[in-house]
């Protein structure tokens, strides 16, 4: 177990959520969105759903197209609810 996964577990767990840097033109701040697939109520397709998320990524590491996952944490400003955990894949 990790001593991340530790420090969630014993403070609560926290909604941890991985998609991809849409917006890195703000200072510690990126925008990611989140994909994700659903079936439609009434006709069973599966359909393409997605969110933007503000994060804060303090060391101004992650960049446009890179593959990052975001952990929830308390308010930072007033749209930022969560910050960057780790670079999961760089763009390429």
């Amino acid at each position: 177990m990790s001593e991340e996964h530790a420090q969630a577990i014993e403070r609560g767990a926290r909604k941890v959520r991985t998609g991809v840097v849409v917006s890195d033109k703000m200072d510690k701040t990126v925008v990611v969105r989140i994909d994700r697939h659903v079936r439609h109520a009434l006709y069973g397709k599966t359909v393409r759903r997605s969110s933007k998320l503000s994060a804060h990524d303090e060391a101004n590491d992650a960049h446009l197209g890179d593959t990052v996952r975001v952990m929830e944490t308390r308010p930072t400003s007033k749209s930022k609810r969560w910050r960057v955990v780790e670079i999961v894949e760089r763009a390429k």
